[in-house]
C-alpha cells in the first residue's frame, strides 16, 4: 500500500495559496471568479493559479514574507501526524503530490511536524519557486507543460515505476480541481467532504470515497492493509 495526498486544504486545514491570494493578493472575490472559470473549463488551472500568485508577488510580498505569514495562520489536520506515524511504523510510503510549491511545504512541515523521522519519511513532489535575485519578486515554476502545471497522474506513475512491488494498493486523498488527474493512477480516490473534488467526480462520473479528515483516512488505511 501507498498513501499519496494533496497538501493544500487536505493535509492543511486551510489552503495556503487561497489564503495568500485572499489576504495578500487580489482578494477573495477575484480569486473566486478565477475558480469558477477553472471549474467551468473557461481557463486552465495553470493560467489562473499563476495569476493568483503573481497578484501576491506584485503587491511586494516576498516568498519569505509569504512563508512567515502562513506559519502564523496554517494548521495541519490533527489526524495527519498519527496517520504518518502509522504509515512509518508499517512501511507504507507517504507521498505529498501538490500543485503548490515545495519550498513552502517543506518550511511548513518543519514547523508543524517537528519529528525529523516522520518529516523525512514523507516524499514531496510539487512545483518550484523562481526568485528574482535583483528585486525579490517571485513566480511559480511549474513541473511540466500541462494545463495543470503539474500532472499528478504522471508523477504518481513515475514513482510506482521505480518500485519493485507495483501491485500494492494506491490511495490518493485530495480536495480540488488539480486532484482529479490522480484518480487515473490510484485504486482508491478519497475526496474531502464539501470540496470541489466531489463536485467534479460527480460531474465526470469518477468513483470516489468521501472523507472528513485524516482520522477517517487512517481507518481506511487500516481496513485496506
Amino acid at each position: 500500500m501507498a498513501l499519496f495526498t494533496d497538501w493544500d486544504g487536505t493535509v492543511t486545514l486551510q489552503d495556503c495559496n487561497d489564503l495568500l491570494t485572499d489576504d495578500l493578493g487580489m482578494g477573495k472575490n477575484s480569486r473566486l471568479v478565477l475558480n469558477n472559470e477553472i471549474f467551468n473549463n473557461e481557463t486552465s488551472f495553470r493560467i489562473a493559479f499563476d495569476k493568483m500568485l503573481k497578484s501576491v508577488s506584485n503587491n511586494n510580498h516576498s516568498i519569505y514574507d509569504c512563508i512567515n505569514y502562513l506559519k502564523n495562520h496554517i494548521k495541519l489536520d490533527p489526524g495527519f501526524k498519527p496517520t504518518v506515524e502509522y504509515c512509518y511504523q508499517n512501511n507504507i510510503p507517504v507521498i505529498i503530490v501538490s500543485s503548490g510549491m515545495s519550498l513552502v511545504i517543506k518550511e511548513l512541515l518543519q514547523l508543524l511536524l517537528p519529528d525529523d523521522n516522520l518529516r523525512n519519511y514523507i516524499q514531496i513532489i510539487a512545483n518550484d519557486v523562481k526568485i528574482n535575485d535583483n528585486d525579490g519578486t517571485w513566480e511559480i515554476k511549474y513541473r511540466d507543460d500541462t494545463s495543470f502545471g503539474h500532472d499528478k497522474n504522471q508523477s504518481i506513475i513515475n514513482i510506482i515505476n521505480n518500485w519493485n512491488d507495483s501491485k500494492r494498493p494506491l490511495i490518493y486523498s485530495g480536495d480540488g480541481v488539480s486532484d482529479i488527474s490522480a484518480a487515473r493512477s490510484c485504486d482508491i480516490l478519497l475526496a474531502k467532504k464539501g470540496c470541489d473534488l466531489i463536485s467534479i467526480c460527480q460531474r465526470d462520473n469518477v468513483k470516489y470515497r468521501e472523507f472528513k479528515d485524516f482520522n477517517e483516512i487512517l481507518e481506511i488505511i487500516k481496513s485496506t492493509i
